[in-house]
This record gives C-alpha cells, structure tokens and sequence, in this order.
C-alpha cells in the first residue's frame, strides 16, 4: 500500500472518529433528560410514606402533602399580606402578621378547600431614601411598590403553575390594598379569566369595630398610638406576648384607648368574636368571588 493511500485512510477514519464522538455528546444529553424525566415522575407518583400533619399552611406542609390535598379537592390558596411596623410603644412590629396567622387559618378551615402560602410580610411602609410614614421609626422595613408588585406577581404565578385554580389575596393594612388590586387585575387580564381574586373587605375596620361596640360595648379615644383595642384584641388571640401583656400589666399600662386589657380571658373572649367575624365575612366573600368566576 502506497503513502497516499495509507494518508488517505488515515484521514478518512479520523474524520468518522471525529463525527462519531459527536454524535455521541450529541446525544448523551437526550438519554440523560429522558433518563431524569422517568425518574421525576416515579418521584412525582410516590406514595406518602407517614402520615399527613394537619396544617393548612404550605410552608409546613410537604409537596407530597400538598399534592394530595389538592388530589382531593383543594384548589385554593390564600395569599396574606402584612407588614413590619411601628405600632406604638406596646406592641410588635409584626402586628399584621400576628393577625392573620390566626385569620387566614380561620378562612382556609372554614372554606375546606384551601391552603395559606407564607404571609407577605414585607411591605410598602413609606419611603426609604428620605424616610416618610412609619419608616420614620427604627425597625420598619419597607418595600417599593413595584417590588411589592412583582413579589405578589411571582408568588401567584408559582401557585398556578402548580395547578391551584384560585388564588386570593387578603391583606391586613392599608398601604397594602392598591398593590393587591392591581396585580389581581394584571393576572386575570393576562390569562384571560377571572381566577385571581382580591378581598378588600378582609381590612373592614369599619366593621370589626361595630361587632365590638354593639356586643361588647367598648367604645374607644385615640391616645395618638397606632394601637387599638380591637386589633390588639384579636392579636392577643394568637400571642399575648406581642402586646407585651404581661410587662404592661406589671407596669399599671395595660390599657390602649381608654379601655383595659385586663384580665386577659375577657380580651381573648373578644378577640375571638372579633376574629371569627372576620373570619365568616371573608369566606362568605371569597366563595362569592369564586362562584362568580365560574
């Protein structure tokens, strides 16, 4: 065999062995996804090994949990927003939150179809750069409004990607409201239907505070805090120690308002009454607002 001739073959079997390998990586990529796809929908199939906690909050739930729960019919999530803010000299600054911790369990238990994503508790609380509203006292943490936009945007979306037909925002403070709004009114338009509600009479102070002065007859005067009696009331429901029950006792300041907070039963007795009120008018709301779309 000549020099050409052995060159030539030479040439031509790298060439195949080149073009091989190619075809290889080419395709290693293809087995390995199928490969991964098969696994992840084993995974996705799985049996739940242990029992399920009784919780409607997702955060507490396992994706297993809540595969299962919406197997059987739950096809809500609530999404609550709060805040971190200045509340008086008293109480936490996460008052908001506190609420709808015992709220939104309230709701989820009494529509029997729905979970709690994880409260929003960053907020718009007034200007950043040159501090206005409550960012004028140390600890608040405020958000931009199209920042908290776009995080109620993402938290829904995420929620109906995984299949969730309704989502609902209820929010327990006024700077909140407009931002829950518009990003309902952004979804729907999006998509196309109605499958986005937002519940404004959840912040219906009005309200709540008629149920305390007709039942009760508790009548309140503005010290000047950003404290009252009817929602320390209801925050007292969840965890007495953020209105620092115990140490303004102690200190003769267990009063907001002109009315006492003392004994701790009664103003629990309260709360309770307070609490399921807005309880019952936000499920009445949202069952409304979801036959409404269908």
């Amino acid at each position: 065999m000549n020099r050409k001739v052995v060159v030539t073959s030479l040439v031509a079997f790298l060439i195949a062995f080149i073009a091989a390998r190619a075809m290889q990586r080419e395709q290693a990529p293809a087995v390995t996804q199928v490969t991964d796809d098969a696994a992840l929908q084993a995974e996705l199939s799985m049996e739940r090994p242990i029992e399920a906690l009784n919780s409607i909050w997702i955060e507490e739930l396992t994706w297993i949990e809540i595969r299962d729960r919406m197997a059987d019919g739950t096809n809500t999530v609530i999404i609550p927003t709060g805040g971190i803010e200045q509340n008086g000299p008293y109480v936490a600054m996460g008052k908001h939150n506190y609420v709808l911790q015992g709220a939104c369990e309230g709701i989820a238990r009494e529509l029997g179809n729905a979970l709690c994503a994880p409260i929003v508790k960053l907020v718009p609380e007034g200007g950043i750069e040159e501090p206005t509203g409550h960012m004028r006292y140390p600890g608040t943490i405020s958000l931009r409004e199209e920042t908290f936009q776009a995080v109620l945007d993402d938290v829904a979306s995420s929620l109906q990607a995984h299949g969730f037909e309704h989502i609902v925002f209820i929010g327990d403070s006024g700077g909140n409201q407009d931002g829950m709004r518009v990003v309902a009114d952004r979804l729907n338009k999006r998509q196309g239907k109605s499958t986005v509600h937002y519940i404004p009479e959840f912040y219906d102070n009005a309200g709540v505070q008629r149920v305390m002065e007709e039942e009760f007859g508790i009548l309140e005067e503005s010290e000047g805090f950003h404290d009252t009696y009817w929602l320390t009331a209801m925050q007292m429901t969840v965890d007495p120690s953020s209105v620092r029950y115990e140490e303004r006792v102690a200190a003769g300041r267990a009063s907001i308002n002109g009315v006492s907070i003392a004994p701790l039963e009664k103003t629990i007795e309260v709360g309770t009454r307070l609490m399921q009120y807005r309880i019952d008018n936000t499920s009445r709301l949202i069952r409304a607002a979801i036959e409404g779309a269908h």
